[in-house]
């Protein structure tokens, strides 16, 4: 169907841009914290009494501030965010002296402001006011998580329309990983997640892949069903496993050119990683996905993945969606290499 092209999203009214770090602690000059009124976060001052003097400092702010954790405090000090007598304490072991003022700026913990809007620009193929398609770039996360807390698509879904606050996950309902580009689905209101949702898990919805591998396949077509769980030798991956959950993966090639092959995949299932996992317990692990034993090649630097083709029954009028979006050009230069004759 024809893609609609949605406006791109507006940043905030007072232009801050969430994807920069918080401003730098006031200088000096500032030295009442009366006087720090137009600090983006809360904060709170003392004098420290004579039961603790000689205390550490970063001790005599968990009495301060208890709502915080000792290494989150800790990490506000080397972080320049407080102030004894008016001059910067970066020094978490620095010894208190009775009558000194402290001032502390609250900033909150990363995992705390992960659900907050950021304006990105989102590439959006189709959207309605139940649910949007979107064409997500490699590099970028779905979801907030250790070592990427902001920028994230469901950052920028939460700046995109104002329900997506109210929806499970901003109305993300499947993943793609950080560096596999391409289609994906989200919900703009409850029941559609509550649909689509339900539909992938009775595997309602059909999501086609392109895939680069290592090495020629020795056939034409395969359908792989193995069950898919934590690798035990290892918590980053994934593997197949006994114990995993189940996972089935029609694979169908494409081309082959000796060293390398493209091919087709069909996901029955959703595990985490799962084209991934199957391809390199086929022996043949994707192209420059170095987590699963795949080099880099072909001039691609970043796994060789692409969701191409996405179908699914809309959850309001029930009409038949189909998407196809052709792969980025890192993506489509190292195809070419491999299927042309």
């Amino acid at each position: 169907m024809a893609a609609t092209k949605a406006p791109e999203s507006k940043p905030s009214e007072n232009g801050f841009d969430y994807r920069e770090p918080p401003p730098e602690p006031l200088g000096d000059e500032a030295a009442d914290p009366s006087d720090i009124a137009a600090s983006e976060f809360d904060t709170r001052d003392s004098i420290v009494d004579a039961i603790a003097h000689g205390e550490r400092l970063d001790k005599a702010l968990v009495r301060l501030a208890p709502e915080f954790s000792r290494n989150h405090l800790q990490s506000l000090i080397e972080g320049g965010h407080v102030r004894v007598d008016g001059s910067p304490a970066t020094v978490s072991s620095r010894r208190l002296r009775a009558g000194q003022r402290l001032w502390l700026e609250l900033v909150p913990t990363a995992e705390s402001r992960a659900y907050r809007p950021q304006p990105l620009p989102l590439d959006i193929v189709y959207e309605d006011m139940h649910l949007m398609v979107l064409n997500k770039p490699a590099g970028l996360v779905v979801h907030p998580a250790p070592g990427n807390w902001s920028g994230t698509l469901l950052n920028g879904l939460l700046a995109h329309h104002a329900a997506a606050a109210g929806l499970p996950r901003a109305g993300i309902v499947h993943r793609l990983d950080k560096d596999t580009s391409g289609l994906m689905v989200a919900g703009k209101t409850l029941e559609a997640v509550t649909a689509l949702t339900r539909a992938i898990a009775a595997r309602e919805v059909q999501r086609h892949y392109l895939a680069l591998v290592h090495g020629e396949l020795g056939w034409a077509a395969k359908q792989v069903d193995a069950p898919i769980g934590r690798d035990p030798a290892s918590r980053l991956r994934m593997a197949v496993v006994n114990s995993g959950k189940p996972a089935r993966t029609d694979v169908q090639r494409v081309a082959s050119n000796g060293d390398f092959s493209a091919v087709e995949c069909k996901l029955h299932t959703g595990r985490t990683h799962q084209i991934r996992v199957h391809m390199a317990w086929l022996g043949h692990p994707l192209v420059a996905d170095a987590l699963y034993g795949g080099d880099a090649a072909l001039g691609l630097t970043r796994q060789a993945l692409h969701a191409a083709q996405l179908n699914f029954t809309h959850p309001h009028d029930h009409r038949w969606l189909s998407f196809d979006c052709p792969p980025p050009d890192d993506f489509a230069a190292a195809w070419k290499k491999v299927t042309q004759k």
